[in-house]
């Protein structure tokens, strides 16, 4: 039976893997049956390289939102040898969208920080699709502020569309409790370590995305927009969110040829709701290298760092026109 999750562009693998498994039924297969089996297993390999190599945006969008990709409650099981969980943000409720919580990862104690949608319709509604209101970020920043004073460094896991849109979010101050987290972030003394495991999406991301070392999955997705509302705004239908994925360059190797990130960590062959312990293996050595990295500074010059890596975002240059038309007259 077809895994139930099949995105298009990989059914020619799901289709060599099913007639591998046809072969590995005969208890006993001759030399020839053999040689075909490890034939097989190597057209699978290169087919997964193949596709995954070449990859366009809005691909990488449907990777990156596939619904057996780890998430951050697998990462918190994985990656981290402990994890006690921290409630409340002292003013409203305690926000599900966000996760916050005391973590060793291996000899290192850190807080953490971390969005989660959940898989199940009961655990998405639960976890509202990821999608923090005010009280979430609010939440956040109070466990950072926690961890900053007592010298403990921070990571933060990104996996959002967005910040939640709703009127009651709205009237609870959700686009002042986003600014505001972005400024007193910004002022933490302790080493932050921010990576996007799935969707990056908007200020609902950056709220919590103020780091010292920027990473992204390799099929993640770090954006201003959704491709669909970036479709909407610019040609009025949804049906052009290919191309709005395009446009928008927020795939991890346009983010770090930019600057916009420090590092991508790569999937398993075939991304990582293929193999989510390999892929936790190898995110857990890149934080343990960030975080090491980071603690060798003193604060005044990693708040300096910090401050300059998001002062230089966005650099542009200036048309020569303005030359052009000083050299005409």
């Amino acid at each position: 039976m077809p895994p139930l999750n099949q995105l298009i562009f990989e059914r020619p693998i799901y289709e060599l893997e099913d007639r591998l498994s046809d072969l590995e039924q005969n208890d006993d297969p001759s030399s020839e049956l053999r040689s075909e089996i490890r034939d097989l297993r190597l057209e699978i390999t290169q087919k997964r390289r193949e596709i995954f190599a070449s990859l366009d945006a809005w691909q990488i969008t449907q990777v990156a939102r596939h619904p057996e990709r780890p998430q951050t409650l697998d990462y918190l099981e994985l990656v981290f040898d402990e994890f006690v969980e921290l409630h409340g943000d002292r003013a409203f409720r305690d926000d599900p969208a966000m996760l916050t919580g005391f973590a060793t990862l291996d000899s290192l104690k850190v807080l953490f920080v971390g969005q989660h949608k959940g898989r199940n319709l009961k655990e998405q509604e639960k976890h509202n699709y990821g999608m923090a209101h005010p009280e979430g970020y609010r939440k956040a920043l109070g466990k950072m502020q926690m961890a900053a004073k007592f010298g403990l460094p921070i990571v933060c896991f990104i996996d959002t569309k967005g910040a939640y849109p709703g009127i009651e979010a709205e009237k609870r101050g959700q686009a002042y409790a986003i600014a505001y987290n972005l400024r007193e972030i910004a002022k933490l003394a302790t080493p932050i370590v921010c990576v996007v495991i799935g969707e990056g999406g908007s200020g609902g991301a950056l709220g919590i995305g103020i780091g010292d070392h920027i990473a992204m999955l390799q099929y993640s997705y770090y954006s201003v927009i959704s491709p669909e509302g970036c479709a909407g705004i610019l040609w009025k239908h949804v049906q052009f969110r290919e191309q709005a994925a395009n446009a928008l360059k927020f795939t991890s190797d346009n983010l770090l040829r930019l600057g916009v990130v420090d590092e991508v960590i790569p999937e398993p062959l075939g991304a990582a709701h293929r193999d989510h312990r390999q892929m936790a293996m190898t995110l857990k050595a890149s934080l343990i290298d960030a975080i090491r990295e980071l603690q060798e500074l003193p604060s005044d010059e990693l708040l300096d760092r910090r401050y300059q890596r998001f002062r230089r975002l966005g650099v542009f240059e200036e048309s020569s026109a303005a030359e052009s038309d000083d050299d005409a007259s």
